[in-house]
């Protein structure tokens, strides 16, 4: 138990996962009521935290105080975010989930500039969705604008990390997040085409006449730079640019790899079960047989054309074999990239940055 509080303690001291947008102060009297991390008790204590903040929320924009109002519900928000983490495998947690989404939407109509849900018809196959859901969010700069179309992993959805957004907004693009497959509200789960609920996103850009369909970037974070990886290699005629964030193409999706990334003493919790959720399924074992063949190398996609990328993460990543990010420069044409010291994702003061100066080059901004 004391470990398992000093571990959430420490990860709010430092701004890790998953506190990226928690309210310190409550978040720390959110830990010590914790007594385990049973879905039930996780999601309650969160959500009793998120209670206060979700009313202020709805009080100050009853009373026209816009400001304080998307202050309250993004706070709401943030300990919501916490409450479903890493995913929604508890009832619980799943509404946890869906009171995140409601009030991440209800502070982002007050950011600067506002969040703008986009829903567009998916002609999905039989059981899958009807319509992809993403946010789109256009600085006040000259058009057409720049895209950068960005996705987290299984565990950092399309209402995630702000901060990025934020930074993306003032290098001078236009943001677009949403879910990659298997999660958040994305209409497929995991698969071996599932790479196709993209496609709308993208002819939707194309009816912006305020956005440029010809500097599209994806980045992808996490597992999502599996799906960025593999948007530039079958989807290159869309893109100008693509960046893979810590994603596994090939070692990743092994039986023996992971086994051995299971336990990472980099993830939080439940990295099984928000891995298999992705794919439509509970176990390890359903995991593995539903992500057999999902290596890039295995589909030979690798030495097709694509747009410039740009490979990242940490030396000593734990959840992703660095021999995949080599494997990826190994094939195609020249790649940039840039390796930082530390795990998953090499998070560290150069790294947000090395990711933006890219961007700005890749799109002409720079």
């Amino acid at each position: 138990m004391i470990d398992f509080k000093a571990n959430l303690t420490d990860r709010l001291d430092t701004h890790k996962a998953p506190f990226h947008a928690a309210d310190a102060d409550a978040a720390r009297a959110a830990i010590a009521r914790l007594e385990n991390m049973d879905g039930a008790h996780w999601a309650a204590v969160w959500s009793d935290a998120a209670d206060p903040f979700e009313t202020r929320g709805k009080e100050r924009e009853a009373a026209g105080d816009t400001g304080a109002a998307r202050d309250a519900y993004f706070a709401a928000y943030g300990l919501l975010h916490v409450g479903r983490f890493p995913t929604p495998n508890h009832p619980a947690k799943l509404e946890n989930y869906h009171r995140s989404v409601t009030n991440y939407r209800a502070a982002g109509r007050y950011f600067s500039p506002p969040v703008e849900p986009i829903e567009v018809p998916f002609a999905g196959k039989p059981g899958e969705g009807s319509h992809v859901i993403f946010y789109v969010r256009r600085p006040k700069a000259p058009a057409p604008l720049p895209v950068i179309v960005r996705m987290g992993g299984i565990d950092t959805w399309k209402e995630d990390r702000h901060d990025i957004n934020e930074r993306i907004l003032a290098a001078g693009f236009a943001s677009i997040n949403v879910d990659m497959p298997g999660v958040g509200e994305a209409p497929v789960l995991g698969s071996l085409d599932a790479e196709r609920q993209f496609l709308p996103v993208f002819d939707w850009i194309a009816t912006q006449p305020d956005l440029d369909a010809k500097r599209i970037i994806v980045v992808g974070m996490s597992y999502g730079g599996y799906w960025s990886t593999k948007l530039a290699h079958v989807y290159a005629d869309r893109l100008c640019g693509a960046v893979n964030w810590g994603g596994g193409i090939d070692q990743f999706f092994t039986p023996a790899w992971i086994e051995r990334s299971k336990s990472a003493g980099s993830y939080l919790m439940d990295l099984a079960p928000a891995r298999a959720r992705s794919v439509g399924g509970t176990t390890y074992e359903e995991y593995i047989e539903r992500v057999a063949g999902f290596s890039l190398v295995e589909q030979g996609l690798l030495d097709r054309p694509h747009p410039p990328m740009l490979v990242v993460n940490g030396r000593h990543d734990e959840q992703v074999p660095m021999d995949d990010m080599i494997m990826l420069l190994e094939h195609g044409k020249p790649k940039e990239a840039r390796f930082f010291p530390g795990g998953h994702m090499g998070y560290g003061p150069n790294t947000l940055p090395t990711v933006i100066d890219w961007l700005q080059r890749t799109a002409g901004l720079k």
